[in-house]
């Protein structure tokens, strides 16, 4: 935009004065509105003094690029615009920079240094310009009494004095040529420099307005930000309160779940016990049976034992029946004591499996 580019024999002449670090911005040049970031993070922003030419520059240098070139004038102003963004408008290079620190009090070191700056390079500017006004005066003062003292001595002295004084007139004249030269180009150069200075005005006066125009968009963007970081703000805790609500509604479902899966595995137990209750039942029904046939044994034995007073062959012959009838009696009842144990064991646990039922019901 307009930068130009420090050589490296001005870097040698140059010293660095005061140094810092900020964000570099440059005016958008089309729409002299809105800020184009010069840095992609923060440099170094120096300010240098150069004691051949008796100026100032604020330079900065993003790897090899030269990002701010700008030599202070007297004309120029720094306006801070925020606690931590300054700005200020150079007419050579045609555009608006603007620095972002890190904190107000570098802006403010900043701030001071380029009015201090500015104040020394108007004492510059006021000295060179009496000497360039005493230069000149000097050279129409000169180029003006020449030709009265040569005429004088030409015409007040003799043939043999205008002889001698020859060569002393041709000096003369030849120094009041080179200076009325002299008087003509610094004319000449007044004349550009009233051209360049009426440019420059009027390039000021343009950059005045954009930097207006700038001032003026820092302030909405300043509203829209803050407008922007309370939404923000509004959204974050609601989406935080939202969170709260889901994850009480995730524990609640994760709670149901369980509660439901343990229903269902209660119910399948019960399921189980029942049919198992069902073939104790269906077994217990046998127990008559069973005693009835104990009995009709047990009366068989009787009938064996009297008919063995009887007949002590029938005794021989029956003994083994006998024999065979106790051990079945004896088999049927250990399998009886164990059905009746088994049969306990599982009304205690059908006892369990309910009570564990009521309390689940009481619970949910």
């Amino acid at each position: 935009m307009g930068t130009r580019h420090p050589s490296k024999s001005s870097y040698r002449k140059e010293q660095p004065i005061f140094t810092t670090r900020a964000h570099v911005f440059q005016i958008d040049p089309t729409t002299k509105k809105n800020w184009v970031p010069a840095s992609k993070q923060a440099v170094t922003v120096s300010y240098f003094y150069d004691s051949t030419r008796n100026s100032y520059r604020i330079i900065s240098v993003d790897g090899s690029k030269v990002i701010i070139n700008s030599t202070i004038t007297p004309n120029m102003t720094f306006t801070k615009t925020s606690q931590k963004f300054g700005q200020w408008a150079d007419s050579r290079a045609n555009t608006v920079f603007g620095l972002g620190f890190a904190s107000e009090q570098q802006l403010m070191k900043f701030a001071d240094k380029f009015q201090e700056v500015k104040e020394a390079a108007k004492l510059a500017r006021d000295k060179s310009q009496e000497k360039m006004e005493t230069s000149s005066n000097h050279s129409q003062e000169s180029g003006r009494e020449t030709p009265s003292s040569n005429q004088v001595s030409s015409m007040n002295g003799t043939d043999d004095e205008k002889i001698s004084h020859t060569p002393d007139t041709m000096a003369l004249k030849s120094e009041n040529d080179r200076l009325k030269t002299a008087v003509e180009q610094s004319n000449s150069n007044a004349k550009k420099c009233e051209t360049e200075l009426q440019a420059l005005r009027e390039s000021n006066a343009r950059l005045l307005d954009a930097l207006q125009e700038a001032n003026s968009s820092v302030e909405n963007w300043k509203a829209q930000a803050a407008a922007c970081q309370e939404e923000n703000n509004a959204l974050k805790n609601k989406i935080v309160e939202l969170e709260l609500q889901c994850k009480e509604v995730n524990q609640e479902k994760e709670r149901n779940a369980q509660l439901t899966l343990r229903v269902q595995q209660l119910e399948t137990e019960l399921q189980d016990k029942q049919q198992e209750l069902e073939n104790l039942r269906k077994q217990a029904e046998i127990i008559p049976q069973l005693m009835a046939e104990c009995e009709t044994i047990t009366a068989k034995l009787q009938a064996a034992e009297q008919s063995s007073k009887e007949s002590r062959g029938k005794v021989t012959a029956l003994q083994g029946e006998v024999e065979d009838s106790q051990q079945k009696h004896t088999h049927m009842k250990t399998e009886l004591k164990k059905f009746m144990d088994l049969l306990e064991g599982k009304i205690d646990e059908l006892h369990e499996v309910r009570q564990g039922l009521s309390k689940l019901g009481i619970d949910n």
